[in-house]
């Protein structure tokens, strides 16, 4: 069979944009060049049945009579650091939002804000780590939305993303049933990735680069609920790291939680980057760290469960929930001293996430 294509219907086809060019304010216009940004740059990369669809929504059949969702933004300053992007922060910050609500991620959506002038390579660059990242956890990006604003409006590119989630825990993953004599369990070492961007922002050199915890905990998340753990409180560290975290859930718990100082990891390079900035890496922020607050009993075999992933092949236990009458976080120092964390009444690390 022959057929005929006319010249109208060649130049209607959108052809990917080069990866020298830059994005321009006619990639946001809703013409012909932002179809082209759609099929050359964020389509082939999120390419699903969902997607494909190529509406302004997503449906889908909810799997659970109970579902989760979580909503956030992105502004990290640069776009791309040691071991991530602004792209797979996103991805990740949802995934593990959803996570921490005792829930399996099924779906995201992506808004993005593109500065006129951003590399097509790099925006390109960083779609691909998103997708690389959604992969990894095992959920689909289903919906989306970009818009370009004018140059020095958006610092580069602002993402963001939100996600939908079939709940798996059988019973509430809330700071409200933590009990006296609770474990704190916490994944792995802090401070990684907010040293990571201040380590790239301030040009600072050290033996072995500091890279981004940034990943996705959902899958450990689900081998603990799968395993019967009974995971009181999940909280993934994020802005303001693992001491704003641990006071969060100590307050809406009404509980005193005791850490020991000593038992939280940090690497050296981090805490070497800490002392030249004069930070305290219990504040640092962290992408890819949680903490897991259960019953003692169930404890050691959560820990087992947390050290057969990468991500969280260093948990530990840093403590325990001693008093179910009022809340607050007590430090055990290193030197014995105790000290009380609270929150910071000002920005430690400005644009990390």
């Amino acid at each position: 069979m022959n057929a005929t294509v006319d010249s109208a219907s060649l130049l209607s086809c959108p052809v990917p944009a080069p990866d020298n060019a830059c994005v321009t304010m006619a990639h946001g216009g809703g013409g012909r060049l932002t179809e082209e940004l759609l099929a050359g740059v964020f389509r082939p990369a999120f390419a699903n049945d969902l997607l494909n669809s190529r509406h302004d929504g997503a449906v889908f059949k909810p799997e659970a009579e109970r579902l989760a969702m979580s909503t956030d933004s992105y502004v990290v300053n640069p776009l791309v650091f040691p071991g991530g992007t602004i792209g797979s922060l996103a991805v990740n910050g949802t995934v593990n939002d959803l996570a921490m609500c005792g829930a399996r991620p099924l779906y995201l959506s992506a808004g993005f804000v593109i500065e006129e002038g951003l590399p097509m390579a790099l925006l390109r660059h960083i779609v691909q780590s998103m997708a690389e990242a959604a992969a990894l956890a095992g959920v689909r990006i289903v919906t989306g939305d970009t818009k370009v604003v004018d140059r020095g409006k958006a610092d580069g590119l602002f993402i963001n993303t939100s996600g939908v989630g079939r709940v798996i825990a059988t019973a509430p993953v809330d700071a409200r049933e933590m009990r006296a004599g609770d474990a704190i369990l916490l994944s792995g070492d802090v401070g990684r990735h907010g040293m990571a961007i201040m380590a790239v922002r301030e040009g600072l050199e050290f033996e072995s680069d500091i890279e981004t915890d940034c990943a996705p905990l959902n899958r450990i998340v689900d081998d603990l609920f799968d395993a019967g753990i009974r995971a009181h409180c999940l909280r993934d560290l994020t802005r303001g790291g693992l001491a704003t975290a641990l006071v969060e859930v100590a307050e809406v718990g009404s509980c005193r939680l005791l850490v020991e100082e000593e038992a939280v990891p940090v690497s050296a390079e981090v805490m070497g980057a800490c002392e030249i900035l004069g930070l305290d890496p219990l504040y640092v922020a962290n992408e890819g760290r949680f903490i897991c607050i259960c019953p003692e009993t169930d404890a050691n075999q959560a820990l087992e469960i947390m050290r057969r992933h990468e991500t969280s092949a260093a948990a530990t236990r840093i403590g325990r929930v001693v008093s179910a009458d009022h809340g607050g976080v007590v430090l055990n120092s290193r030197i014995g001293a105790h000290r009380v964390l609270d929150l910071l009444s000002g920005e430690q690390l400005p644009r990390i996430c």
